[in-house]
């Protein structure tokens, strides 16, 4: 549909999020929450390379495609970050976020730190979160819960999760960190950090 075509539920208030944090950290439940909670927000689905689980739905959770088909989107500039993940290709859909802002939807980003530096790159006023875990220990702890990996899988997941938490307080592009301590406690911080941003952005624009 194109973008001069306008919708009764079009507004001029459009705003990029983007959720960040480790594995295990319970940063998908936040963007989940945030989403639910803030009546225009739409989730960015990702493209990916990875098969398709029994319980993924296409579009809702990823849109699967073959490794020529994502390297061909990427050189026709379709993403607006990409990021490997344990030989899997993930990738931002870069028209369908730019058409959501312009409708004036709050577009919700679950990505990496590289990503995150990628897209603010782009969308310099692109509201960044991330998740933090309340101690190594209690990361640790949930990634050994979840028994989905065996230990030294989870060890090299520890591992990367730490140099990410790192790199995100070095990288200067998130705009809040959140301890995921209390779940229902996180989740309200983030809201009311949106919903604060997002008035004085309305503010400024009368």
């Amino acid at each position: 549909m194109p973008l001069d075509h306008r919708l009764a539920t079009d507004t001029t208030d459009g705003m990029v999020v983007i959720i960040s944090g480790p594995s295990g950290v319970g940063k998908t439940t936040i963007t989940r929450g945030i989403e639910r909670s803030i009546a225009d927000a739409v989730f960015s689905v990702s493209w990916t390379t990875r098969k398709s689980t029994g319980i993924d739905v296409e579009g809702v959770d990823y849109h699967f495609c073959n490794d020529d088909e994502f390297e061909s989107m990427k050189a026709q500039g379709g993403f607006l970050e990409t990021a490997g993940v344990y030989g899997k290709k993930y990738g931002t859909p870069k028209a369908w976020v730019l058409e959501q802002m312009k409708r004036g939807r709050l577009v919700i980003l679950e990505i990496d730190v590289v990503g995150a530096v990628t897209v603010k790159q782009q969308i310099p006023d692109a509201f960044a979160i991330f998740v933090l875990p309340p101690s190594e220990e209690t990361l640790l702890e949930r990634l050994r819960s979840r028994k989905r990996e065996d230990e030294s899988a989870i060890q090299k997941r520890f591992a990367q999760a730490k140099a990410e938490i790192e790199h995100a307080r070095t990288s200067r592009v998130y705009d809040l960190f959140v301890v995921n301590e209390n779940l229902d406690e996180s989740l309200g911080k983030a809201i009311k950090a949106i919903s604060v941003e997002r008035e004085k952005r309305r503010m400024q624009t009368r």
